[in-house]
């Protein structure tokens, strides 16, 4: 590949703590992405601390996009994240409309970053929800986990263990709502086996990713999926490759982190495996679910 993908990253920037854009610019860059950082809000460190310093950037969203416009940038690639207010869905609906005027074969990702362990998170409110799925419109690919899948389907979330028939079920309907691609993160299944899983509906295939989980929650780990997801499926990876190849190394993050003993707040040291992003797995052990 000798183009340089350019990627605009929709998210907030949160100087401390590793998630979102302080995850995002590092592990695509390595992956040999341009990464184009449009903030949605600034914070000194993100809410999982005690105290942290939040700037609002949904009034500046607009006229900062516009001098982009200006200088007739195009990009491969929209990927968006936390989201911070109605307004900012609005306006990054308009900004993927003006993107793929420019380059109708842009791919659009949404990660809708709305809860996790079947609570919505405070931020959001039943507006932001409604308008997430019409944003969820837009997209080629989208990413939630299993909470964010139950509040955009409108169902009852009944804990992270759940069949492959009811993934199935969620995986297409989150499809049916407009993607191509839909990927569910984190779940685990009967059996207690712990997986992600994807569908495409274009080859109509679904596939699950099992990995190696560390009971303890560190933030940003989903920011950090979705980066690698993205940049191996950019470096040509096929689909159920990349979610993989992404898998692996959140993984081995989590368990240096784990072992490290350091401060959840602080997130994943996935600086400590970054060499790890080149030792490309060498057999796939990926399943297709039928």
């Amino acid at each position: 590949m000798n183009k340089v993908p350019k990627i605009m990253a929709i998210h907030d920037m949160s100087g401390v703590g590793r998630c979102s854009l302080t995850v995002i610019i590092p592990i695509m860059s390595a992956l040999g992405c341009q990464v184009c950082p449009l903030p949605t809000a600034l914070l000194s460190n993100h809410s999982e601390y005690r105290e942290f310093y939040f700037f609002d950037f949904t009034e500046h969203m607009e006229e900062y996009f516009s001098y982009w416009e200006k200088n007739n940038e195009l990009f491969d690639c929209v990927y968006s994240g936390f989201i911070g207010s109605e307004e900012q869905i609005d306006i990054i609906r308009d900004i993927i409309n003006k993107v793929k005027e420019k380059n109708k074969e842009a791919l659009i990702v949404v990660d809708p970053v709305m809860g996790d362990h079947g609570t919505t998170y405070a931020t959001y409110n039943d507006t932001m929800v409604e308008k997430m799925s019409h944003l969820v419109e837009e997209a080629n690919i989208i990413t939630p986990n299993l909470t964010e899948a139950c509040i955009l389907l409108n169902k009852k979330y009944e804990g992270e263990k759940i069949t492959i028939k009811k993934i199935k079920g969620y995986l297409k309907e989150l499809c049916d709502l407009g993607p191509e691609i839909s990927v569910i993160t984190g779940i685990t299944t009967e059996e207690g086996e712990h997986a992600n899983v994807c569908y495409n509906r274009k080859e109509d295939k679904y596939w699950m990713v099992p990995y190696k989980r560390v009971d303890k929650r560190y933030p940003g780990t989903g920011d950090l999926f979705t980066s690698l997801f993205l940049g191996y499926l950019m470096r040509g990876k096929l689909l159920p490759e990349a979610m993989e190849e992404a898998s692996r190394f959140v993984s081995l993050s989590v368990l240096a982190t784990y072992e490290a003993k350091t401060f959840s707040t602080e997130g994943v040291i996935f600086e400590k495996v970054m060499k790890e992003l080149y030792n490309e797995i060498k057999e796939y052990k990926y399943m297709s679910i039928l």
